[in-house]
């Protein structure tokens, strides 16, 4: 991974990112705040030779003293010097109790011994400081050996007495914070990575390249679901418009420089992806280039395509296939070139009929009719019916829902398409947040803002200071697809269908 990689990460999980840091500073602060003061005060006491006639009696005389700083340092912490100290002071602890309270210690090659000593009450710890100081020199001179003289040859000398302190040495508020964040940024860091690891939902057309050669013919903004947008048919559709403009485009250039056919499956990797909404408006936005259109509603298990469109599904291609029905009585005309096959009664074996060879004379039919063929069909995962189609005709299309498929579902997906040799055109990506759509994405809220507070009368004749943009990659735009209207506004150009040889719309003889 490189940086950016990281910090994309971080940006994408910045929520628990900050609250991670948040918490634990909170807790360094709680924790400083429950803290009692405590203060410390320190004497230090130096250990000297006393008397020697001569140079080499004091150079034995003061290795002597340093070798026994060591001693010393243990010995101010037993019974010996502190009973005395609490007896003095009238302290309610023991020796014991007292030594947890204190920190003696010697710099390393001195022959000083420095002592420590913490408490809540600043004046207390210097007593205390002071007392043990003292007891200690006294101990020196009763556990000295006694020279020639009769007098010891080691004497300990006070030589920094303890003062009273005047701030309290613990609780750091400012060192706990700082290290409170310092946690919280490492904890919320490494909590987004291993939750970037772990999620393996696709979000981006970056995460699909990563997965698969096919390309992504088109990134679709958020839409509401289908019975909340119903009341609003210029909202959510009409904004992403242009996303759709560019999967016609692309669908245009697909098979060229190979054998090219007109139909082509539209499926996805689990039930609601948006596979049925992204090729009903596929449909709709090939006729308004002129091309002659034909949506089968082929996912004879959970058929939608019709209740969407609200035209009758009583009978449809399952009557077809099995001879109770023409293919020219059951087709519904929704324009001069755009035809509906709705799915018809549900059969009891829907993958037996649909790689039935009555499927492959139906199909065989109308491909010599209609410039595109969509088949609209089950999630791929569930059941085998899209393959079994698919192998039939020019390829399939695959709709992943960002956020919500994850890559082993896709890989699944993708690999029981390529086992059941079906050529995979190309992914579209639903359901992308407005941050990854790109495109018009201003224009087109701007646009629709300005258009809902006009009345129903009015229309604009021009919109101010659109922004520049020469991508194709839009997904908002001034369109309506659900409406049936195919009009750019002024500023922004329209994306060409790719050409290709025209063909005569069915007639009334068509079969």
């Amino acid at each position: 991974m490189e940086l950016q990689d990281y910090l994309r990460i971080v940006r994408h999980y910045w929520r628990s990112f900050l609250s991670t840091a948040l918490l634990c500073i909170s807790l360094a602060a709680g924790f400083t705040l429950l803290q009692s003061p405590t203060y410390t005060a320190s004497s230090s006491i130096f250990l000297s030779v006393e008397g020697g006639g001569t140079a080499g009696e004091l150079s034995q005389g003061a290795s002597y003293a340093e070798r026994q700083v060591k001693s010393y340092v243990n010995v101010a912490t037993t019974a010996m010097v502190l009973q005395p100290v609490i007896d003095d002071l009238g302290l309610e602890l023991t020796p014991a109790q007292l030594a947890k309270r204190m920190t003696v210690s010697s710099p390393t090659a001195t022959s000083v011994i420095d002592i420590a000593v913490n408490d809540g009450d600043p004046e207390l710890a210097t007593r205390i400081a002071n007392a043990v100081a003292a007891s200690l020199q006294q101990a020196v001179v009763e556990l000295t050996p006694e020279g020639p003289d009769g007098t010891g040859m080691v004497a300990a000398s006070v030589i920094d007495p303890a003062v009273v302190p005047s701030t309290p040495t613990s609780p750091r508020p400012a060192n706990n914070l700082a290290l409170g964040a310092l946690l919280g940024m490492l904890l919320g860091f490494g909590q987004a990575l291993l939750r970037s690891l772990l999620d393996t939902r696709l979000r981006s057309a970056e995460d699909i390249a990563q997965l698969t050669d096919a390309p992504v013919l088109a990134s679709i903004g958020h839409t509401e679901p289908y019975g909340e947008r119903a009341a609003d048919p210029n909202g959510a559709q009409w904004a992403h418009a242009e996303a759709y403009r560019r999967l016609r485009t692309n669908v245009g250039f697909v098979g060229l420089g190979g054998e090219r056919r007109p139909s082509m499956v539209v499926t996805s990797s689990l039930a609601n992806e948006g596979k049925t909404e992204t090729v009903v408006n596929l449909a709709r936005v090939l006729s308004k280039a002129g091309d002659s259109v034909l949506l089968i509603d082929a996912d004879l298990r959970w058929p939608s395509v019709a209740k969407r469109m609200k035209l009758d599904s009583e009978l449809g291609l399952s009557d077809v296939l099995t001879g109770r029905g023409s293919l020219k009585d059951l087709t519904i005309d929704v324009d001069s070139h755009f035809a509906v096959l709705p799915a018809g009664t549900v059969p009891p074996n829907p993958s037996e009929l649909l790689g039935s060879e009555a499927m492959a004379h139906l199909l065989a039919t109308v491909e010599r009719q209609y410039d595109y063929i969509l088949f609209d069909t089950p999630p791929l995962l569930p059941v085998t019916d899209a393959v079994v189609l698919a192998a039939q005709t020019g390829g399939a299309i695959v709709v992943a829902r960002s956020g919500v498929v994850r890559r082993p579902q896709l890989e699944t997906a993708l690999g029981l398409l390529e086992a059941g040799s079906v050529t995979l055109l190309g992914l579209v990506l639903t359901d992308v947040p407005a941050t990854r759509a790109g495109g018009y994405g201003g224009y087109g809220a701007y646009y629709h803002s300005h258009k809902a507070a006009k009345t129903p009368d009015e229309t604009p004749s021009r919109v101010e200071n659109p922004p520049k943009s020469g991508s194709l990659t839009s997904t908002n735009a001034p369109v309506s697809v659900e409406d049936g209207t195919d009009t750019p506004a002024r500023g922004i150009p329209s994306v060409p269908a790719a050409p290709r040889p025209r063909r005569t719309p069915p007639g009334p003889e068509r079969e």
